[in-house]
């Protein structure tokens, strides 16, 4: 009370406890404020909506994809092959932008994408993002699920002999 210039702010020590595993970002006008992306998934709820499931070493890759996919930023695609990324498209505002831009990049290295797998932060909001995969040779896919459209994308992976793997939850970090 002798400073002048002192505020003393007081919080209610139920609201911060409720603030621990949040993530919250400064946005124009206001904040932005997301569950913290703790879990990489769960078992349980890995399901595989296409006719083909994918092979235990597809499925190393797949699981290795989704782990790169938690920490890269959104609209992330990752191209993978076993234990190695390949490629990485992210940030974009189209999800096939950034496929096209992982694409772009593994052949500026030298980079076969025959035979690799992909690894989605969000669902494919249309079949595009998937067709362009089937192109670059990707065999299997890995994503949330949950689109409108999910029954275009699984005919899309059904009619290039793709195995795809809903996991239920997304890796979508702003």
């Amino acid at each position: 009370s002798k400073k002048k210039n002192r505020r003393l702010l007081t919080a209610n020590y139920e609201v911060l406890r409720s603030m621990i595993n949040k993530d919250v970002r400064s946005v124009v006008g206001g904040i932005l404020i997301q569950e913290s992306d703790t879990i990489l998934y769960n078992e349980k709820d890995l399901h595989c909506p296409t006719k083909r499931k994918p092979t235990e070493e597809e499925m190393t890759s797949l699981i290795f994809g989704w782990k790169v996919c938690k920490y890269v930023k959104s609209n992330t695609i990752i191209y993978n092959k076993h234990d190695r990324t390949l490629a990485i498209g992210a940030g974009q505002m189209s999800r096939v932008d950034s496929s096209r831009i992982a694409v772009e990049k593994a052949g500026l290295m030298g980079l076969d994408l025959k035979g690799s797998t992909l690894a989605s932060d969000a669902f494919f909001p249309f079949a595009d993002g998937l067709i362009e995969a089937a192109k670059a040779g990707v065999t299997a896919v890995i994503q949330p699920g949950g689109s409108v459209r999910d029954d275009e994308v699984i005919k899309a992976a059904d009619d290039n002999n793709i195995a795809m793997l809903f996991t239920g939850m997304r890796h979508f970090r702003h």
